[in-house]
């Protein structure tokens, strides 16, 4: 295992997380089986008054795992050159069979996460706590995948071996090879870009339709949900090849370095913050109906799509702005 500040801190942030959803798990136990809004027992009184505290220690680890990806990215990436044949965190992640898993797991638990946050917040303005049962029976959920997580990350992190040859993104990322990283750089370029800003189209108009009449979230979050894979293969496939202004270039994280002006930081933020408040969204407008959130669903939906409207035409903006000031011309595609 190779010892490193930040491995140290995100196996520490993951333990510290695991730890306090099992505790926020044994109170979601009690609030399902005992939780009377209308009751003025002792028992109710203490429930009540630790789910403050229990909600907010599930904030924070939830934000952690948030920052928590960004720092397992970044220190992938910065570790690629202590393996023989890594040029970027692909080949660090390519060291071991965990390391991919890793990373999906994480950001599974990004999404997850980010999408209880947003319950959680709506769900505190209401004064009879009416989601109260449901966030906390999704953190019974929520918990196996963040242990999860943490264990595959664990096993990735004990099984770094500086003596494995690791494969460089040029192999991985190759239509020649095998897996699903081949299939995703043999998509054309033509039609990445047809599927990528068809799927943008998507997600902003009914983005606009939602702040102008509001309706259609479920088409706003399903928009984005469908939008976010085809985002990342039109990367992969497409959006790579001209910031590299390479035709075999596939790679989505050396798009993250200086020498490409750090344009993945630009494309990976919007996209992943515009995914994760239109599928909050999503979750949150079907509660209008209740008395006590009505108000707070109102003004939460619309500030959330706002912003996520604003993420996903940067995304948008930036991909294209990389392609059209790129030098590089494929046969095939419009450019």
């Amino acid at each position: 295992m190779l010892l490193s500040p930040a491995i140290l801190a995100l196996i520490g942030v993951s333990a510290v997380v695991t730890a306090l959803l099992l505790l926020a798990a044994v109170f979601a136990v009690r609030v399902l089986r005992h939780w009377d809004i209308h009751s003025g027992s002792e028992r109710q009184l203490r429930l009540e008054r630790s789910t403050y505290l229990i909600s907010t220690l599930v904030t924070f680890a939830i934000a952690a795992e948030v920052i928590a990806l960004l720092l397992f990215v970044y220190n992938a990436e910065s570790m690629h050159t202590q393996f023989v044949g890594a040029m970027c965190a692909t080949g660090v992640l390519n060291v071991n069979e965990w390391g991919w898993p890793a990373l999906l797991l994480k950001i599974a638990v990004f999404f997850a996460g980010s999408v209880w946050l947003l319950l959680n917040h709506l769900d505190n303005q209401g004064y009879d706590y009416p989601l109260i049962r449901l966030k906390y029976a999704l953190l019974l959920v929520l918990l196996p995948l963040v242990a999860t997580a943490a264990f595959v990350q664990l096993q990735y992190f004990l099984n770094l071996n500086p003596d494995v040859i690791t494969s460089c993104c040029g192999s991985l990322f190759s239509p020649d090879a095998q897996g699903v990283a081949a299939e995703v750089s043999s998509v054309a370029p033509r039609d990445a870009m047809l599927a990528m800003y068809g799927s943008g189209a998507l997600v902003l108009v009914s983005g606009a339709i939602y702040l102008w009449r509001r309706r259609f979230a479920t088409l706003f979050a399903a928009g984005a949900a469908v939008a976010f894979p085809v985002a990342l293969v039109a990367i992969v496939s497409c959006v790579a090849l001209y910031v590299y202004e390479h035709p075999h270039h596939h790679c989505p994280f050396c798009i993250l370095k200086g020498g490409h002006d750090y344009i993945g930081y630009w494309l990976y933020i919007p996209l992943f913050t515009a995914t994760a408040l239109a599928l909050g969204v999503g979750a949150l407008a079907p509660w209008r109906k209740v008395p006590s959130l009505a108000a707070a669903v109102a003004a939460d939906t619309r500030h959330y799509t706002m912003i996520a409207l604003a993420g996903y035409a940067l995304f948008y903006a930036v991909a294209t702005w990389a392609i059209v000031r790129s030098n590089l011309t494929m046969a095939g595609t419009w450019w």
